[in-house]
């Protein structure tokens, strides 16, 4: 037994044999260790939702839009969704598709409440918003965008029968371009939405100007959108284009400042002689 203990404790007092043990002690604690890691980074997280179809934005998510699948925990990010709870019953957001195969992510998906309009959110402060009715011959086949620029033009009829042509509003920032139901042309990948109403913003006696205008059908007022001149990359100035076609308007209307009861102004009153070279007349068919 006294043999035993000496040779441990010899075997102990050995420099050389207690680096080794030291050593071989710390390879088998780093392996465990790094083995352990790995398998918690590769064991699979069971049941993560997936989109199982396209899903557009603005897009009420249930359950049947919803696949289950095992990702590893290496390559989930801190903002994916990883219950089912907490994808069905929210939206897509509004510049949001969700590609098929997709993971959810935290920041795509908001509430019924939390989903913005895109178009109001640019509508730039002073200005007020203007619904333009217009159809796929007036967007020239749709190919007015979201960011193009656009002139406002106006057609009328003179009280001799003329039709009188010209740019009543120009450099105006196109914000959204949506349907008869109130939906975003330009927003859906897999639908074909045709124009019916184009928004932008205008100063409010623009605005105004501009209602008038529209208002005006005993004197056959048109208006309409022309192309300005591709996306917008400096603010630049909405304005008035026509003196002329601004009191037009005015002397069919009555004027803001000075609401009364009274039937249009007469047909003698419109500033006929004052026609400028902006204006394009014809002569009525």
């Amino acid at each position: 037994m006294n043999n035993i203990v000496n040779t441990l404790q010899r075997f102990i007092r050995n420099k050389n044999t207690v680096t080794i043990v030291g050593v071989i002690i710390i390879i088998a604690i780093l392996y465990f260790s790094y083995n352990a890691q790995i398998e918690n980074q590769v064991r699979p997280v069971r049941g993560i939702p997936v989109a199982n179809q396209t899903i557009q934005p603005r897009t009420l998510i249930t359950e049947d839009m919803i696949d289950y699948i095992d990702v590893a925990p290496i390559v989930l990010s801190n903002d994916v969704l990883l219950s089912v709870y907490d994808v069905v019953g929210k939206y897509t957001n509004y510049n949001t598709v969700v590609p098929k195969g997709s993971m959810f992510y935290n920041e795509v998906l908001v509430t019924k409440d939390e989903l913005p309009d895109s178009a109001f959110e640019k509508i730039k402060e002073g200005e007020v918003v203007v619904k333009l009715p217009v159809n796929m011959d007036t967007t020239y086949g749709n190919s007015i965008f979201p960011g193009n620029k656009i002139d406002i033009y106006m057609k009328a009829e003179t009280v001799e029968g003329q039709i009188m042509v010209g740019k009543l509003i120009e450099n105006v920032e196109v914000i959204a371009v949506k349907d008869a139901s109130g939906k975003h042309v330009f927003e859906n990948t897999s639908e074909q939405r045709t124009p019916s109403i184009l928004i932008f913003g205008l100063k409010p006696e623009l605005n105004i100007l501009l209602l008038k205008a529209m208002y005006l059908k005993a004197r056959s007022v048109e208006v309409f959108p022309v192309p300005h001149g591709g996306t917008v990359v400096q603010p630049g100035e909405t304005q008035i284009s026509s003196q002329n076609l601004k009191d037009f308007i005015n002397a069919y209307t009555v004027p803001n400042d000075e609401l009364i009861e009274e039937e249009t102004l007469p047909d003698e009153t419109l500033p006929e002689d004052n026609l400028d070279e902006n204006p394009i007349v014809e002569e009525g068919e």
